[in-house]
C-alpha cells in the first residue's frame, strides 16, 4: 500500500478537518532491518482475560462516562514528524507480529506523527488472553537522530497497522499490505484488481448536515491470528468519540480480494444528527458526464463513478456521482437492503490517462447480515476542487432516532473487489452524457439539456431483430422531448443507448430516473441521476 503524497494527504485532510472526508493511508512505512544488524523483538505487557462480550461490555461501561480523548505524545515533538519524517519511520518487518509463524498473515505497526497524533493501543489474544504490544522506538527506522526518538517512554506511539500478505510467501515483505487501519476509524483493503482506493469506517456521525462532522477513534486493537491462509485474521477494536462507544469484531479474509466480515455493537453518549452505519468514503473529481472547460488535462479523474444499491424489494439502481456546487444529501428509502456499494466501474485506460491507475481501483460493497430494518441508503455528495479530497460519503441511516443511550448491534460483509459479488442479470449502466438540447441544424433552446444513457447487457443482446427496448422515464419537474433508443454504433450486441431531452426552468435540482423494458419485461437495472441545471 505504497502510496504517494496525494494519497498520505487525502486521509490527513480527513483526519483533521470535519469538512473533508479523505480515505487514502501514509505511504509504506515498512523495511527489513539492515544487512548485519540484529532485529529487535516485540515486548509484551502482562495477560488479561479478553474475549468479544468482555470488550462490548467494556464499550458500554464506557459510554456511560464521560469522553476521555486517546493519549497524544508530546505535541511539540510530534507536530516535527511532517509527511518526510514519517516517511523515514519505516517499520522493521523482522520485528513484525507473526513475522515468523504463530499466525498466517503478519502485522506491522504505524507511527504516530503531524497527520496521525493521536495513539492507539495494540494486543495480541491467544487462549482468551490478551497482552499489549508494546511500544519500544528500536523497531522503527530512522536513525539516531530522528525527531521521533525525542519522545519520552510509553506505552505506545503507534497510530495504525498494516496487514501482510502470508509469511509463508518468501516475498511477503516487499509485497504490498492487502488491509490498513489508520486514521480515526478508518480502514481499507486492497482488490482483487491489486489497487487500493475508497476507505470505509466504523461508522460516520452527522455528515453534510450543519453541525461539524465528528470524527471518532478507534483507540485500541485486539489481535486473533489466523491459523491459516485460508482462516480469518480477526480484529477487535475498541471505538470512542464523544459521542459515541463502541465494540467491533473483524473477519479479515483474504480472498481474490478481500471481505470482511463486521460485527459491531455501538452505544451513544450523545444524540447525533445523523447516524451512518457501515459508511464509505470516496472522491469523485469530475467524469465524461460534466466535465469543467480544462480543468485538468485528464479526461476523467475519481475513485469511484456510482453508487449501486439492491433494494429490499429487489430493484437493482444505478446512481452516477456528482461533484456538486454546494452539499448535497441524497436518501433513498427501503426496508431491509440487500446491499449498497461504491463501485468504480469504468476500468478503461484510455478514460483516465493517469499513473495511478484510476482503471484499476476497487468497488466496495455492503451486505447486510439480518433484517435491518427500515431506514435510508443516504448518498453525501461534497464539492471540491482536487483529488486530494476525498468528497463522497454512502452509509446506511436507521429510522430510529440516535438518541443519547440508545444502542445498536448489527452485522455485515464488506467485499473489496472490482464488482459487486452479486451482479443482476440486467443491462447494466455503462455511461452517462450531456450535451445541448434541440436537434442538429437547428437553434439550440435554452433550458433544454440532451441525455444519453448507455445500458449493456445479454438481456438487450437477446431482443429479437427488430425489436427497440422502451426507455421509461421520470422527472421530479420539467418536461420530456425528442425520446428514442438506439443500438451503440460500436457492433458490441446488447449495447444500447436512451436518449432524451429535458426541458426544466429554474436552477434547483432535478431527479431523473429510466429503466428500458420490453412489454411487461424489464431488461435493465434503474438509472437515477441527479441533475444540475446550469
Amino acid at each position: 500500500m505504497s502510496l504517494d503524497r496525494r494519497h498520505f494527504l487525502q486521509l490527513a485532510a480527513a483526519v483533521n478537518a470535519a469538512t473533508l472526508l479523505g480515505v487514502d493511508t501514509a505511504p509504506a512505512q515498512t523495511a527489513s532491518t539492515p544487512e548485519g544488524a540484529a532485529a529487535p523483538e516485540l515486548r509484551f505487557g502482562p495477560a488479561t482475560a479478553f474475549d468479544f462480550e468482555l470488550l462490548k461490555k467494556m464499550a458500554r461501561e464506557r459510554a456511560g462516562r464521560p469522553y476521555e480523548p486517546p493519549p497524544r505524545p508530546d505535541p511539540d515533538i510530534v507536530k516535527q514528524i511532517d509527511y518526510d519524517a514519517h516517511g523515514k519511520l519505516r517499520y522493521r518487518l523482522e520485528s513484525a507480529l507473526w513475522g515468523d509463524g504463530g499466525g498466517a498473515f503478519p502485522i506491522s505497526f504505524q507511527h504516530v506523527g503531524m497527520y496521525f497524533p493521536k495513539t492507539v493501543r495494540m494486543n495480541v489474544v491467544e487462549n482468551g488472553q490478551a497482552r499489549e504490544v508494546l511500544y519500544t522506538p528500536d523497531v522503527f527506522l530512522g536513525g539516531p537522530d530522528h525527531v521521533a526518538r525525542k519522545l519520552p517512554a510509553q506505552p505506545s506511539a503507534f497510530a495504525g497497522f498494516w496487514v501482510h500478505e502470508a509469511s509463508r510467501n518468501p516475498n511477503w515483505k516487499r509485497l504490498e499490505p492487502w488491509a490498513t487501519f489508520l486514521g480515526a476509524s478508518y480502514f481499507r483493503a486492497v482488490g482483487e484488481l491489486g489497487q487500493v482506493g475508497l476507505s470505509a469506517r466504523g461508522v460516520a456521525l452527522g455528515p453534510g448536515t450543519a453541525n461539524p462532522e465528528e470524527f471518532p477513534d478507534f483507540t485500541e486493537f485486539w489481535f486473533e491470528p489466523a491459523a491459516a491462509e485460508g482462516e480469518p485474521l480477526i480484529v477487535n477494536a475498541l471505538l470512542d468519540g464523544p459521542s459515541i462507544a463502541g465494540a467491533y469484531r473483524f473477519l479479515l479474509r483474504r480472498t481474490k480480494g478481500v471481505v470482511m466480515e463486521i460485527e459491531a455493537s455501538l452505544n451513544l453518549r450523545k444524540p447525533v444528527d445523523r447516524l451512518g452505519i457501515a459508511p464509505l468514503t470516496s472522491m469523485f473529481w469530475f467524469s465524461e458526464t460534466v466535465k469543467p472547460t480544462a480543468v485538468d488535462w485528464r479526461p476523467e479523474i475519481h475513485d469511484s463513478d456510482g453508487l449501486a444499491m439492491w433494494t429490499g424489494q429487489g430493484e437493482h439502481i444505478w446512481r452516477p456521482l456528482n461533484n456538486p456546487s454546494r452539499i448535497m444529501v441524497s436518501s433513498f428509502m427501503d426496508q431491509s437492503p440487500r446491499g449498497y456499494g461504491l463501485c468504480q466501474r469504468d476500468r478503461v485506460f484510455d478514460h483516465y490517462q493517469d499513473g495511478v491507475r484510476y482503471q484499476l481501483r476497487p468497488s466496495a460493497w455492503v451486505e447486510p447480515i439480518g433484517d435491518w430494518g427500515r431506514g435510508v441508503i443516504q448518498l453525501t455528495e461534497i464539492p471540491t476542487d482536487d483529488e486530494i479530497h476525498d468528497n463522497i460519503v454512502a452509509m446506511w441511516v436507521p429510522a430510529e432516532p440516535a438518541t443519547a443511550g440508545a444502542s445498536f448491534d448489527l452485522k455485515y460483509k464488506l467485499h473489496w473487489l472490482a464488482d459487486e459479488p452479486y451482479p443482476s442479470s440486467l443491462a447494466r449502466c455503462t455511461g452517462t452524457r450531456l450535451g445541448n438540447g434541440g436537434q442538429p441544424g437547428q437553434p439550440r433552446p435554452k433550458g433544454v439539456r440532451k441525455f444519453m444513457v448507455e445500458f449493456k447487457g445479454d438481456k438487450l443482446a437477446k431482443l429479437p431483430f427488430g425489436v427497440k427496448p422502451e426507455p421509461v422515464l421520470w422527472a421530479s419537474r420539467g418536461s420530456f422531448s425528442y425520446i428514442y433508443t438506439e443500438a451503440v454504433p460500436d457492433d458490441i450486441p446488447g449495447h444500447w443507448r436512451a436518449q432524451f431531452d429535458l426541458t426544466v426552468d429554474g436552477s434547483d435540482p432535478v431527479e431523473l430516473r429510466c429503466y428500458l423494458r420490453n412489454g411487461d419485461q424489464v431488461l435493465s437495472e434503474t438509472w437515477l441521476y441527479q441533475y444540475h441545471p446550469f
